[in-house]
């Protein structure tokens, strides 16, 4: 870690604001910037907040759904225990994890997931993209599968090659997709945030949000054929990452 990062998140003014109301990040700004534009979460809505660790958005979520709501956080990480929240260590993508979710749902429906998730930094900004491109279209296939028709999904994800794949793959199951960029972000960071709102009923038929991201890096030349390249790393999200030299 550099000197002169260290002296950069010092000054930050939003992680100093986050620390002096007792949030456990700054990215809790995001989220509530993202809530005062759009409104997605509402009093007593049920939520699911996706790689929720260290617990900012969770935090936001129970404020804005109040004691009527409920909020669930999973994350591969253990989050401490929040108030008002119910926290889950485990894989979003299992079916056992997934099953745990319902169970705490009881007769509720769900009416948002939300997912600041971020990969585990490479230094290699094609790497990190396509990381998070891949968990952010995991995200989206769960959150089709759990969310009450008329539902919203916001998720995290690095501007970079195939975004467009998983903007498409949103359109096809909400009615109105758009990309949102908080004043809270870092000034140098490339994230931006998919705002979904109102899920379809159904969605058109042409499989899961993943096979749709995956044929669109394939249309623009970003998915290798393994015949083809011998010499390329193990493969990382969807594509192979050449070697380092």
């Amino acid at each position: 870690m550099s000197k002169r990062w260290y002296q950069e998140n010092k000054r930050d003014p939003w992680r100093r604001d986050a620390k002096s109301k007792g949030y456990r990040a700054r990215s809790a700004y995001k989220l509530k910037q993202i809530q005062d534009k759009f409104g997605l979460l509402r009093n007593g809505d049920s939520v699911l907040d996706i790689g929720c660790y260290p617990g900012g958005w969770t935090q936001v979520a129970i404020e804005e759904v109040g004691e009527n709501g409920i909020v669930i956080g999973v994350d591969l990480l253990t989050t401490s225990p929040i108030g008002g929240a119910i926290v889950m260590v485990g894989d979003i993508t299992e079916e056992s994890t997934i099953e745990e979710v319902v169970s705490h749902l009881g007769k509720r429906k769900l009416n948002a997931v939300i997912s600041d998730i971020s990969p585990r930094l490479t230094g290699r900004y094609d790497t990190d993209q396509t990381i998070s491109l891949e968990l952010s279209t995991m995200a989206l296939d769960v959150a089709v599968e759990l969310l009450v028709p008329g539902g919203c999904f916001v998720t995290k994800v690095f501007q970079g090659a195939g975004i467009e794949g998983l903007v498409d793959a949103a359109k096809l199951r909400f009615s109105a997709v758009g990309r949102y960029s908080p004043t809270a972000s870092r000034t140098a960071s490339s994230e931006t945030y998919l705002i979904c709102q109102n899920k379809h009923q159904s969605h058109k038929k042409g499989g899961t949000a993943m096979e749709h991201v995956q044929r669109h890096l394939a249309s623009i030349g970003m998915v290798v054929d393994e015949s083809e390249e011998k010499e390329l790393a193990p493969k990382v999200g969807f594509r192979k990452i050449p070697k380092r030299e």
